[in-house]
């Protein structure tokens, strides 16, 4: 039996062809290359990959690496894939990030109003949305094990020695596109970061063979 490729939204299909992983440095993909190591075990053993992205506040990075993971493994077709994120606190998916992927070509749509709405980002038809909203590393909405615990923040990576039910901790930080907040660079530097993150996770899916 054959399967078919999913079609993901064509902008944002567009958007991958225009990465460059070559942009990565040597010393950025030896950082990288513990992430491709667990994918590639679990995917091997015809197991379920399980990767939670954790962050301070649950509300920029730890977001945009969770929707564009997801989105890499759709797009190389490699099936079994289950991508989350948490913080340390509970705060708000910051609005900047879901204007930034709505201009990378996501459907964002809020489906419920609070101080913590809670977000539907869709990257293809036929694909089930994301459910997008900050919530704590451990909350009822991420696994209990057998996953691979990302750190994206160096704060959270330093203040969270532990994660329990993690398999492997893979520290993989990202500069804070927050220091930027209500500045003219603002969507200039919250698109450069969801650029170096897609880039990044571009390049750790391509080396998986399924």
């Amino acid at each position: 039996m054959t399967t078919t490729k999913p079609t993901l939204f064509s902008e944002i299909e567009q958007e991958i062809k225009e990465l460059n992983p070559l942009t990565i440095s040597t010393e950025r993909k030896v950082v990288l290359q513990p992430l491709t190591d667990f994918i590639q075990s679990k995917i091997s053993k015809n197991k379920e990959v399980r990767i939670n992205f954790i962050c301070t506040h649950n509300s920029r990075r730890s977001h945009l690496s969770q929707i564009w993971a997801q989105t890499m493994a759709n797009y190389f077709n490699i099936k079994n894939v289950f991508c989350y994120s948490g913080g340390t606190e509970a705060t708000a998916l910051f609005p900047m990030v879901a204007e930034t992927l709505k201009n990378s070509g996501f459907q964002v749509n809020i489906i419920s109003k609070n101080e913590n709405p809670v977000y539907s980002i869709k990257y293809a038809d036929n694909e089930h949305p994301i459910i997008g909203f900050s919530k704590k590393l451990d909350d009822e909405f991420n696994p209990k094990s057998e996953f691979a615990a990302v750190m994206t923040c160096s704060q959270a990576d330093g203040g969270c020695p532990f994660i329990a039910g993690a398999e492997k901790r893979i520290p993989i930080t990202f500069e804070d596109p927050k220091v930027f907040d209500n500045t003219p660079q603002q969507a200039e530097k919250y698109k450069e970061r969801s650029i170096q993150i897609a880039t990044e996770l571009f390049y750790v899916f391509s080396q998986i063979k399924s």
